[in-house]
């Protein structure tokens, strides 16, 4: 039984929540919904002065940051790639990544891609924080989703077993699933 109505809000680390704001804004037309800033941490009562801000995400979703001047500065856990954590959101279609790619290169921001993952290309940029951001795309033909869900329980448990590389879904690569963005 899932007892979730979905991601309330997904909660980052900034260095300065007015920039962050700034950005988010002319980025990606995120507006500033509010802003909590208290000495005490509610859940603790840590006296730890924030300021905690959220963002529109769009259809319902929130970004929120939290400054926090008295802390050590940010680091990144140096174990772990740095592609690996980011924030990915959904845009409408492959031109909305073009045009956006096109708009962050003349801000100064670098983007890499459109990168193509068979169901949905995107792109990927970072915030003044250096936290990694995707814009994605769908371009999934008909019944390739459902191709996927089929086999993911499988996959799973062969890269439980193997730890390697798992082959079901290789097909989103192959050259007949090659150009889906003509097709979607």
């Amino acid at each position: 039984m899932n007892l979730l109505q979905g991601i309330h809000h997904a909660a980052y680390r900034c260095t300065d929540a007015k920039r962050t704001v700034d950005f988010y804004r002319e980025t990606l037309g995120m507006d500033l919904i509010l802003a909590i800033s208290e000495d005490r941490v509610p859940s603790t009562k840590a006296p730890d002065p924030y300021m905690h801000i959220f963002l529109d995400a769009g259809a319902g979703n929130v970004l929120a940051f939290f400054e926090l001047p008295n802390s050590p500065a940010m680091g990144r856990d140096p174990n772990t790639p740095d592609w690996v954590q980011h924030i990915a959101f959904k845009v409408k279609d492959v031109d909305t990544l073009v045009a956006t790619k096109a708009r962050l290169a003349a801000q100064g921001i670098d983007a890499i891609g459109p990168t193509d993952h068979g169901i949905f290309k995107s792109i990927y940029f970072r915030d003044p924080d250096g936290h990694r951001l995707e814009l994605a795309a769908d371009v999934a033909r008909p019944g390739v989703l459902d191709r996927l869900h089929a086999v993911a329980p499988e996959m799973i448990e062969e890269w439980s077993r193997t730890r390697r590389a798992v082959k079901h879904a290789a097909f989103l690569h192959e050259e007949e699933f090659a150009g889906t963005e003509d097709q979607a």
